[in-house]
């Protein structure tokens, strides 16, 4: 049996269930670990298009020879999300400019699930228990007090403050946007690896652009060998992470999943402190075990 027979075998059974919980957590942590990557030492947008361009290049032979090729409305699907994706990431880089990651970061996840439940209730019918809603409740209050503690210590400056936030909140309204529509097309694709495959191609297009007019521009222009390292690294990241939540999405609902995902948050945090050398005091394990504790109680409403 292939993976992709192994998918669709289990959608909507109990195992179906754990795998789209496993995919969810894994998704959590990697992608804390792929917005560390676009907001480390580089300049996000080089970033982004150095990460962009490498998982474009390595889904190209996937695409054109493994997978079977997307066919009719399947490729309309595939143009919504490149267009959607790429404001998301236009978004992002701008907010990366403008504040702290670790102000940033929980400000984007927690507008996210938000209005990805809501979202998903209006699309997909999907329905959350009283249960369910209080661990959303008490998710968003750790990731936006994580927020806010991060910002007292930022220094951030008002003006620059305001856009920052306006800016991670436009993304984050984004990740939900893209998250129920990265469901629908993989829900719509009879194989999921041919949108997974697919979509990757096509989103690595644009971003690698908009990343090589801003080098040229640059006066002093940074080494292409650890941006290339980075973007590489970045890639199989990315593969990791955002293919694992597109699969648990088809597997599971969507809301439940974008919420689990959210506890990147707590991964995102850890990464700051020990990588980025970004404090993680008493308040801050205190608001990530909020985090946690939310995101058991939507898991365990939803048995």
């Amino acid at each position: 049996m292939s993976l992709s027979d192994y998918v669709i075998a289990v959608e909507g059974t109990e195992a179906g269930r754990r795998l789209a919980l496993s995919l969810a957590l894994a998704a959590a942590f990697l992608h804390a670990l792929f917005g560390a990557l676009q907001k480390g030492r580089h300049d996000p947008w080089l970033s982004r298009g150095a990460i962009d361009a490498s998982y474009g290049l390595m889904a190209l032979p996937v695409a054109l020879l493994v997978v079977p090729w997307p066919v009719g409305g399947e490729w309309a699907i595939l143009g919504g999300a490149f267009v959607i994706h790429t404001v998301y990431k236009i978004l992002q880089a701008l907010a990366y400019e403008r504040g702290a990651y670790t102000v940033v970061y929980p400000v984007v996840r927690g507008t996210g699930p938000l209005f990805a439940v809501l979202i998903a209730w209006v699309w997909f019918g999907e329905r959350f228990s009283a249960l369910q809603w209080l661990g959303v409740a008490v998710l968003l209050s750790g990731i936006y007090g994580l927020a806010a503690v991060n910002l007292a210590d930022s220094g951030i400056a008002r003006g620059r403050l305001g856009r920052a936030l306006g800016l991670a909140v436009a993304t984050g309204l984004f990740v939900a946007v893209y998250t129920t529509w990265d469901a629908f097309g993989i829900r719509a694709t009879p194989d999921p690896f041919t949108f997974l495959a697919w979509f990757f191609l096509i989103d690595g297009v644009a971003m690698p652009v908009v990343a090589a007019a801003r080098w040229r521009r640059m006066v002093v222009r940074p080494a292409a060998g650890p941006l290339v390292a980075r973007g590489v690294t970045g890639a199989v990241v990315a593969f990791a992470s955002f293919g694992a939540i597109m699969l648990a999405t088809r597997l599971d609902k969507v809301g439940e999943a974008a919420v689990l995902r959210e506890t990147s948050t707590v991964f995102a945090a850890l990464i700051g402190w020990l990588v980025l050398n970004e404090r993680v005091d008493g308040r801050r394990l205190l608001l990530m075990a909020t985090i946690a504790a939310g995101a058991v109680l939507v898991e365990i409403g939803g048995v």
